[in-house]
């Protein structure tokens, strides 16, 4: 069987990857172990946060990071039974958060977001997809003047990216915009851009029907391996082999162990989140909610509430740890008095992450037929229409809308 583009991964960077191969005019074959949005693409929060410009490697972090995992359900946290096997992917990630390697992943993060928005803006009447979109905005909050003020250069830096925002200074004009909050939010920042949509699953699965209706196909297969061949790459399946001209991998936080079969050794980590979904009625959330200080979110999903965030370090085999999903639940009741926690269901989901913040964009140094998107940490679903973009430009052999230098697996 021959495919001339073969995109490994059914999450949002795969199907939104194949949809733009298919408008170049590619014949295009998505593959997935487990099918359509069914790993971190079918559980996120639903932010397509535009805003979030800076990468979590930033100068200082390392400072804050003892007194985070000190606490085992805290925002960061790594799992005694992981931390050797992470410890490198640490002191890469410590290395990137450095003041000299900064500015250069800041500016990387801003051009790849920048240009996710606007490709988002072709994507969306593309596909009919405007009514699966929530334009309410977001408020980062903050429990008083100090964490208020020690925010204010990340502010600052929106500002010089051209972000619309308004900062908000007292509990009364937070709740102009969300009435509920505990009085302890004092001060806050409004995003009114932010753009949601009403479930992450729904989106996927909107895209790849999409996909489908214009002649694509989607098939549940294991990948065990590539291999180069001299004009094209061979893709050896659990039950089959398949010849391919092109292959995208976007496998999520799996995509390394499909990389070292071609000899690419990339290090990527498991950012393992957590959240509860609670039904409609929950409470009146009126738009997507960061409580800055507690690594967490709250967002509308389905006209339900989803409470979920923080980050264990933990890889892909370790039993999850739902207390964590408990812990953030029991501070959102807290943070918002009104919240109805009855009758939600949890849900934990991997995130993969490289220890610079920024994905893996562009060919495999092993072979010119492969090209690599995968490694968006928390921005997935922000990133996934940029991404799309660049990849196709890639894979047909013309120039991409930015540089990929930066997002080169060869960094590594």
């Amino acid at each position: 069987m021959t495919r001339q583009v073969v995109v490994i991964g059914a999450g949002v960077i795969g199907i939104t990857t194949a949809l733009e191969l298919q408008r170049r005019g590619h014949s295009v074959l998505v593959l997935d172990r487990t099918g359509v949005a069914s790993e971190a693409s079918a559980g996120n929060a639903g932010a397509f946060a535009f805003p979030e410009i800076e990468p979590l490697a930033t100068p200082g972090i390392m400072r804050k990071a003892p007194k985070w995992l000190l606490d085992p359900l805290g925002p960061l946290s790594i799992p005694p039974a992981y931390a050797l096997r992470i410890a490198p992917w640490m002191y890469r990630f410590w290395r990137a958060s450095r003041p000299d390697h900064y500015g250069e992943l800041l500016g990387a993060q801003a051009r790849l977001t920048g240009l996710s928005r606007e490709a988002l803006g072709r994507l969306i009447p593309s596909v009919n997809g405007e009514g699966l979109l929530q334009r309410d905005g977001q408020m980062q909050l903050y429990e008083g003047e100090a964490e208020f003020r020690a925010s204010l250069p990340t502010w600052d830096l929106r500002r010089k990216h051209g972000i619309e925002f308004e900062l908000l200074e007292s509990p009364a004009a937070i709740a102009k915009k969300q009435p509920g909050l505990s009085s302890r939010f004092t001060h806050a920042g409004f995003t009114p851009n932010w753009l949601n949509t009403v479930d992450p699953n729904t989106w996927v699965d909107h895209l790849a029907a999409a996909f489908l209706d214009r002649g694509g196909q989607i098939q549940r297969r294991e990948i065990r391996a590539l291999s180069p061949l001299k004009n094209g790459v061979l893709v050896v399946c659990a039950d089959e082999t398949l010849d391919a001209d092109k292959v995208v991998v976007a496998a999520g936080a799996w995509s390394h162990h499909i990389a070292q079969t071609l000899g690419d050794g990339i290090p990527l980590e498991t950012e393992r989140g957590y959240n509860t979904t609670l039904p409609k009625g929950a409470f009146d959330l009126r738009m997507h909610l960061t409580f800055s200080g507690h690594g967490f979110v709250a967002s509308k999903i389905n006209g339900g509430v989803r409470i979920g965030g923080a980050v264990e370090l933990g890889g892909l085999t370790l039993p999850p740890n739902f207390k964590r999903a408990d812990v953030l639940l029991q501070k959102a009741a807290e943070f918002l008095p009104g919240l109805k926690t009855e009758n939600g269901t949890q849900w934990m989901g991997f995130r993969p992450s490289l220890p610079d913040s920024i994905p893996v964009i562009g060919p495999s140094p092993k072979s010119p037929h492969v090209v690599y998107a995968f490694g968006h940490g928390h921005l997935g679903l922000t990133q996934s229409a940029g991404t799309a973009e660049l990849v196709g430009a890639l894979v047909g052999g013309q120039s991409p809308p930015i540089s990929v230098s930066p997002y080169a697996a060869t960094r590594f």
